[in-house]
């Protein structure tokens, strides 16, 4: 009888150890694949891309020169006085760190002439809140200023710290999404250089008002994602959405 009671006492144990496995394969999360592709702008530089939600997002940052006619954009080099871009009443751009694509000011960004590859625009501050929503924030936060979305940039931003400081890879870059967000800061109104290494900002093509126009902000030292408005001269990096 004793016998019987460890034979069916070992079997219990190696039901449970098979079903505890079972169990553990059920519920482990699968990581759907990211569907990516190129575009290629009018200078001949490839982008690649990748597809989030419903949308098609620029995986890098636009470097483009001239506009869609081939007609060149205003470089303001970094090597001239801040005044010099601080007093630019024409489209323009900078290089501040060449590996973060191109800062370009509102003027340029906008212009009739377009500065997105065919078929892409600049995604306006709602297709900017669609992707935010795609990455899990609330509704009635996207509609909010500052920070918003608690730890959903680390969707956004790269494992590998690709320019950030070490600590973004380590506490919160998945990059899950494929978007692989670049630190690339920005130009200040007063043409000075921003937070270059620290900081990630875009354009959003709507206007806040005459003078002013919103943008996205992502930092090294905040897991969420800002959403507010600056003036239209300060020097920002663009993201690139395709037509739908």
């Amino acid at each position: 009888m004793k016998t019987i009671v460890i034979l069916k006492t070992g079997v219990l144990v190696f039901l449970f150890s098979v079903l505890f496995l079972l169990g553990c394969k059920k519920t482990s999360k699968t990581e759907l694949p990211i569907e990516t592709g190129s575009v290629t702008d009018r200078q001949g530089n490839v982008y690649q891309t990748v597809k989030i939600g419903n949308q098609w997002w620029m995986a890098e940052n636009l470097r483009v020169k001239v506009y869609n006619d081939s007609t060149p954009i205003l470089e303001v080099k970094i090597s001239e006085r801040d005044s010099v871009w601080a007093n630019k009443t024409i489209g323009a751009f900078c290089a501040i760190d060449s590996r973060y694509g191109l800062h370009y000011n509102w003027l340029a960004m906008r212009n009739i002439k377009k500065i997105a590859p065919a078929g892409w625009h600049v995604p306006s501050d709602d297709e900017w809140k669609m992707l935010e929503l795609e990455l899990g924030m609330a509704g009635e936060e996207a509609d909010n200023t500052s920070w918003r979305g608690s730890h959903l940039s680390q969707k956004l931003l790269p494992e590998s710290s690709v320019g950030w400081p070490s600590q973004v890879s380590t506490v919160y870059g998945t990059n899950e999404t494929g978007f692989t967000a670049l630190p690339g800061g920005c130009r200040v109104f007063n043409g000075t250089k921003g937070e270059v290494s620290a900081t990630a900002y875009w354009w959003t093509s709507s206007e806040q008002s005459q003078t002013t126009g919103w943008y996205r902000n992502l930092s090294a030292s905040n897991a969420s994602i800002f959403r507010y408005f600056v003036d239209k001269n300060y020097g920002l990096n663009i993201r690139c959405v395709k037509d739908q």
